[in-house]
């Protein structure tokens, strides 16, 4: 009789022991032609925890109307942001930056313990893929850290229903725990009001108004209980309290608006233009919801926003960078996966 510990013939080599940490983002289309940008958008503008309208409506309308225009418009935003020397979008490179850089902070902490990986919610590398992988090198326990300060239903819900449905194609699921909500972290907001006041320490006039732009949402999903609103508002306050504003040097806008529902308010394209008509000539805006420069902010910002300023009279508009992979920035991410492994390691 073969000893009990004796493997059989052809048993797959036995791995483990490890704990994965996985950083999750929106997403990004592969290329900017129309296909691509056609096929990222159809998962995205898909997915229920964004677009809730019933399918039987939605989908016509999203596969024979919206989808045969968009990607033109889109394609050609992504096209005036595009990594060309890597051939990616900016977020892509950006969120393998901060996974690199995390993974060099955790192996100093953890040693060959921790393996790090990001992932996105749409597009490549997919969810699916990144934690099959990790559960092939024997990662047993994976920390899931969606990459949003705020918690939001279209935001970290749906990456972590990915996640779940992930572990329900799997034989052997390793556990999981996920991230909350983390723009109450007293690292992040060391980090994020560091951000502002080198910015404005480098503009050439000092603004009079820091805009918060958030990405918005229907105000009927803070009515059913989605407390992303609510997060965004508490972020600024927290903000201000870190840079010592005055109430009428700081205001909250959501931007991104998309459909016929009324959304959260007030709009930042429109927000900006009244400042500028009220004589408010140097502004400021910062984007506390990205944790990582996208085509939210390097093109709708920077472009759309920044002209509705300039045009209705402003005279200087400074952009504050997101977070992305400033040390600072890394340091508060490393703080948050320490404190969400404790228990683990």
């Amino acid at each position: 009789m073969a000893p009990l510990h004796q493997v059989p013939d052809g048993h797959p080599e036995p791995v483990g022991g490890k704990v994965g940490v996985v950083l999750a983002n929106l997403g990004t289309p592969d290329a900017t032609d129309y296909w691509s940008v056609r096929r990222y958008l159809s998962e995205f503008l898909s997915d229920r925890r964004v677009v809730d309208y019933s399918p039987w409506l939605w989908q016509p309308l999203l596969q024979l109307v919206i989808l045969s225009r968009r990607p033109f418009a889109s394609g050609k935003a992504y096209r005036g942001i595009w990594n060309r020397e890597r051939d990616e979008s900016p977020l892509l490179t950006i969120t393998r930056e901060q996974t690199d850089k995390l993974a060099v902070e955790l192996e100093r902490v953890y040693g060959e313990r921790v393996e790090v990986a990001f992932c996105m919610r749409y597009g490549n590398p997919s969810t699916e893929s990144v934690l099959k992988r990790l559960q092939a090198n024997g990662c047993e326990r994976i920390l899931f850290f969606p990459l949003y300060p705020q918690y939001g239903s279209p935001t970290t819900a749906t990456a972590n229903d990915q996640a779940f449905r992930t572990l329900m194609k799997l034989k052997w699921q390793p556990a999981i725990r996920t991230v909350p909500a983390y723009f109450e972290h007293p690292a992040y907001l060391e980090a994020l009001s560091a951000s502002v006041r080198e910015a404005y320490a480098a503009a050439t006039t000092r603004p009079e108004v820091l805009v918060a732009s958030y990405h918005g949402v229907p105000k009927r999903f803070l009515e059913e209980g989605d407390p992303y609103y609510c997060h965004c508002r508490k972020t600024t306050r927290l903000l201000q309290e870190q840079l010592g504003l005055d109430d009428d040097a700081i205001v909250t806008t959501f931007q991104s608006k998309f459909g016929p529902e009324e959304w959260v308010g007030p709009a930042t394209v429109e927000h900006v233009a009244e400042l500028a008509r009220q004589g408010i000539r140097h502004i400021a805006v910062v984007s506390p919801a990205f944790s990582a420069d996208c085509v939210e902010t390097l093109e709708e910002i920077e472009e759309e926003i920044r002209g509705a300023f300039l045009d209705a009279g402003g005279e200087t508009f400074t952009y504050v960078p997101c977070l992305n992979a400033r040390d600072d920035h890394i340091q508060a991410l490393t703080a948050i996966v320490e404190r969400e492994l404790a228990g683990w390691l």
